[in-house]
């Protein structure tokens, strides 16, 4: 006889205004459950969660957004438990967006961000929320976004979005940030035949990480390659050149220099503008994005509930058709 299946009801949610209050108040419970609202993908909580961020758009903005990347191994989780430490010492708010790899049959986190930062998990000045990144590329969860806002509601002053790694759609990371750090590891191989060009050019400041011990030598020799090479690439922006600092998680050795590097350049590119002006690009971005998603979503569910667009795509899979024909095909019988 098989088991009967159990089905769990879920608790209802809060008003609107319980949940922002709520939120606003610091009140980490009803954070982590608008992220996971954030998160769904069930039609009337993505409604709940569109009105929710509208609610909290006013309390956000008031932070710090640092994206922090770099190849699997370089210690992104310990740079940020050590760095995020050191910020709690000082009684900063410090929200960890720590995006995970999914788990090809379950869908959820298969690292454990939480577990990995023991010590920056329990301290009452910081949330650590690990998410899934499902199919998102770049490392990045595709709510992102929409949690770094509720987390600046909440009152968090420093938002650290660690990625998966280095990406061919890293980019994303940028896009939602608005300090780039990207760790690099001493004595890899070749430094700079290894080196990503594109990531480096986004970079706004590089660390050398693991610089103690016996990588110290190796580490300050990646410092003075990695620092010739920012020197060959073009000038990306006038109030601002990227450096080369090394760092060691294990010592403390470099994270208040890091940090006063991150302060310098918040001021600096908010008394140029930029940063304001880079928040207005991303929101842009995050707008075409969004409707670029919904539209594609709604063509999908439409061309699969048209018979004719059924008999085109099986000629293109038998090879009767050109598939950029019957694309062409499909899409002119479904929008005109």
């Amino acid at each position: 006889m098989k088991n009967p299946q159990v089905t769990r009801k879920r608790l209802p949610y809060p008003s609107l205004e319980e949940w922002v209050n709520r939120i606003r108040a610091g009140e980490v419970s009803f954070l982590s459950q608008a992220i996971t609202l954030m998160e769904s993908s069930l039609p009337e909580d993505r409604k709940l969660a569109e009105d929710l961020i509208q609610e909290v758009l006013p309390y956000s903005g008031n932070s710090i957004r640092i994206g922090i990347t770099g190849v699997p191994g370089v210690g992104k989780s310990t740079f940020i438990e050590a760095f995020g430490c050191k910020l709690t010492a000082q009684s900063k708010k410090v929200a960890v967006l720590a995006v995970d790899p999914s788990s090809p049959l379950s869908g959820g986190s298969i690292l454990g961000d939480k577990t990995r930062m023991e010590k920056l998990s329990g301290d009452t000045h910081a949330y650590i929320r690990p998410s899934p990144s499902g199919h998102t590329l770049g490392g990045v969860s595709a709510r992102t976004r929409e949690s770094i806002l509720l987390c600046e509601a909440a009152g968090y002053e420093i938002i650290l979005v660690e990625t998966v790694g280095v990406g061919q759609s890293e980019v994303l990371v940028k896009d939602m940030t608005d300090f780039f750090l990207l760790l690099m590891l001493p004595g890899a191989g070749d430094e700079l035949q290894g080196m990503k060009k594109g990531i480096i050019e986004m970079a706004d400041l590089m660390v050398i990480h693991k610089a103690d011990g016996d990588n110290l030598k190796r580490a300050r020799r990646a410092q003075v390659d990695y620092q010739q090479a920012l020197h060959l690439l073009p000038l990306r922006q006038v109030d601002w050149n990227p450096e080369v600092v090394m760092a060691s998680s294990l010592t403390g050795e470099g994270l208040d220099a890091i940090w006063n590097k991150i302060l310098d350049y918040k001021s600096s590119t908010q008394a140029s503008g930029r940063l304001t002006e880079n928040r207005r690009t991303q929101m842009a971005d995050w707008f075409q994005q969004t409707l670029n998603e919904m539209l594609l979503d709604y063509l999908s569910k439409k061309w699969k509930d048209n018979p004719e667009s059924a008999k085109i795509r099986q000629a293109a899979i038998a090879g009767q058709m050109n598939p950029v024909l019957a694309a062409r095909k499909i899409f002119d019988i479904n929008i005109y």
